[in-house]
C-alpha cells in the first residue's frame, strides 16, 4: 500500500492552565489514505478540533510527528510549515469564514492568487468550482446575500481551490438545517470523490458519518476505530 497522505504518529498535545497541565491527545496514531473519506465522531470536548488543528499544521504537537504527503513536519521552519499547509491542506469550518467585503468568486480566487496564479487563471478555476457545487450563478454575490448552504458551498470551493492533498473539515454542516446539511455534504462528497482528495471530517451527524469510508472516534486522547470502540 502506498504512503498515507496524512499520518499522525504518537501525537501528544498538552496545554498549560495555570498550574495544571491539560492533556488532550495522548499518543494518537492515525493514517488517512489517498482518496479516503473518514468521519471523526466524538462528543464535544473530546479533542476533535485539537486533532484537526494538529493534523492541519495549525498547531505544533507537544510530542510525536505529523506527516503530510510523506513529509515529516516537526523539523520544518515556521515558513516551511506554512508553505506545506498552504499547498497540501484545505480547511472547512463550521462557520464559513468568508470575507464579507468580497464576492463569492473573489473569496475562491484569493488563495489561488496568494499561491501565485494570475487573476485570470484564478477566476476560471473559481468559476468551475462554484459551478460544480451549483452556486456558480451566485458568483458575484457577497456572503451576506447568500443562504447558509450557499455560503458553505463557497467555503468548500475555497478550501479546494489550490488542489490540496488533504481536506480537513470541522463540523462543516453543523450550522445548517438537516435538509441543507444533507445537500451540502452530498456536494462535498461528490467533489472529494471526483478530485481524488482525501478527507477527514469531524461531524456529530451520524447519517453523514455513515456515508463515509470509515469512522473513528477519540477515546482517552487516542484515535480508535468507531466500530472497535463500540464493541469494547
Amino acid at each position: 500500500m502506498s504512503e498515507p497522505v496524512l499520518r499522525l504518529e504518537k501525537v501528544e498535545q498538552r496545554y498549560r492552565q495555570g498550574d495544571d497541565i491539560l492533556s488532550i491527545l495522548k499518543g494518537a496514531d492515525f493514517a488517512l489514505n489517498k482518496g479516503e473519506m473518514v468521519a471523526l465522531v466524538a462528543p464535544s470536548g473530546a479533542g476533535k478540533s485539537t486533532l484537526l488543528h494538529v493534523a492541519g499544521l495549525l498547531e505544533k504537537p507537544s510530542a510525536g510527528e505529523v506527516h503530510v504527503g510523506g513529509r515529516a513536519s516537526s523539523g520544518l521552519s515556521d515558513d516551511d510549515r506554512t508553505a506545506l499547509r498552504r499547498e497540501e491542506i484545505g480547511f472547512v469550518y463550521q462557520f464559513h469564514h468568508l470575507l464579507p467585503e468580497f464576492s463569492a468568486i473573489e473569496n475562491v480566487m484569493m488563495p489561488q492568487m496568494i499561491a501565485g496564479l494570475s487573476a485570470g487563471e484564478a477566476s476560471g478555476r473559481a468559476q468551475q468550482l462554484l459551478d460544480y457545487l451549483r452556486v456558480g450563478h451566485r458568483a458575484n454575490h457577497r456572503p451576506a446575500e447568500l443562504s447558509g448552504g450557499e455560503q458553505q458551498r463557497v467555503a468548500i470551493a475555497r478550501s479546494v481551490a489550490n488542489a490540496p492533498l488533504v481536506l480537513l473539515a470541522d463540523e462543516p454542516t453543523g450550522n445548517l438545517d438537516p435538509e441543507t446539511a444533507g445537500y451540502v455534504f452530498e456536494a462535498l462528497e461528490a467533489l472529494v470523490r471526483q478530485s481524488g482528495l482525501s478527507a477527514l471530517i469531524a461531524t456529530h451527524n451520524h447519517t453523514i458519518a455513515a456515508m463515509m469510508d470509515r469512522r473513528v472516534t477519540l477515546r482517552d486522547g487516542r484515535v480508535v476505530d468507531l466500530e472497535m470502540s463500540a464493541a469494547d
